[in-house]
């Protein structure tokens, strides 16, 4: 292996500078989860690592006006951990914890979760059903996209030279919201999810007043799945409303088949999901929590 540079710059714009100077031949170590697998398997060798944990605005979780903004290199464990964060947004804070062990999310990170590109990545469907907004530097400055229109495919983003993800933003929560993420793995823990439905309602009384649906694992990239959302909306989730929303779900599938699940599982599982996980968001609504849901 050739030499390797190491930066750990302390600013966003040296961090860019870095990164758009390396020519295609850096990588960004959020939490290095991910990347020193990579770099031990042969598939990736990079020329330059860019540590961020240094730079402020990447580390840590601020609040304004109820919009929560967490720092890309944030590890899952400081989301765990955050008593706002996990009652204004308990499934996407389940899903985070989700990504390896205890001792990985001590590194762990939602940005580098979302960078790794992943279609099963645990935090994305969450993300998505949450409408978070990616916040991203680079050479011709700042912008934002919409989280579901982040990943181009599996191990691509649609990040351009030089551009790293500093924050994501989650909206501030309406009353009577809550939301909720579930996956199917073979194993009871420390397993790659199978399909993973992240659903986030706002109920007006018994009725859904507003919802999204973030599916994944069952196409090159997390899906929002906007007609299962329509089917739960102005529904007091009885069973044709959900049924709906289900096969809305199933339909919106492009899964493969592979030693994990066959794509008629995974078609049929997307739609159970989707139906627990908004009774459960419902039931958080109303104050009734779940716990030790995977």
């Amino acid at each position: 292996m050739s030499d390797i540079q190491y930066h750990a710059p302390k600013t966003i714009k040296e961090a860019v500078k870095l990164l758009a100077a390396s020519k295609g031949k850096g990588r960004i170590l959020a939490g290095g989860t991910d990347l020193l697998v990579q770099m031990k398997s042969g598939a990736a060798a990079p020329g330059i690592i860019i540590d961020v944990k240094k730079i402020p605005e990447m580390i840590g979780v601020s609040e304004k006006k109820g919009a929560f903004t967490i720092g890309a290199a944030t590890p899952a464990a400081a989301l765990g951990e955050h008593k706002k964060l996990r009652k204004a947004w308990p499934g996407v804070v389940e899903a985070v914890n989700l990504i390896g062990s205890t001792q990985v999310q001590g590194r762990a990170s939602a940005g580098g979760n979302l960078c790794n590109a992943s279609p099963a990545a645990d935090s994305v469907p969450a993300l998505v059903s949450a409408g978070c907004v990616v916040n991203i530097a680079g050479p011709k400055g700042k912008r934002s996209v919409p989280v579901e229109k982040f990943n181009a495919g599996p191990g691509k983003t649609t990040l351009k030279p030089g551009e790293i993800v500093v924050s994501l933003t989650l909206p501030a929560r309406p009353k009577k919201a809550s939301d909720a993420y579930l996956r199917l793995i073979p194993r009871t823990e420390m397993d790659i999810a199978v399909v993973g439905v992240g659903v986030s309602l706002t109920m007006k009384g018994d009725t859904v007043a507003d919802a999204r649906v973030g599916l994944g694992a069952v196409a090159p990239t997390v899906l929002l799945v906007e007609k299962a959302a329509k089917a739960l909306v102005g529904s007091k989730l009885d069973e044709a409303a959900l049924d709906a929303a289900a096969a809305a779900c199933s339909a919106a599938c492009k899964p493969i088949d592979d030693k994990r699940g066959t794509i008629k599982y995974r078609t049929k599982i997307a739609g159970v999901l989707l139906k627990r996980a908004a009774l459960i968001a419902r039931d958080r609504v109303n104050g009734i929590e779940h716990r030790g849901h995977r």
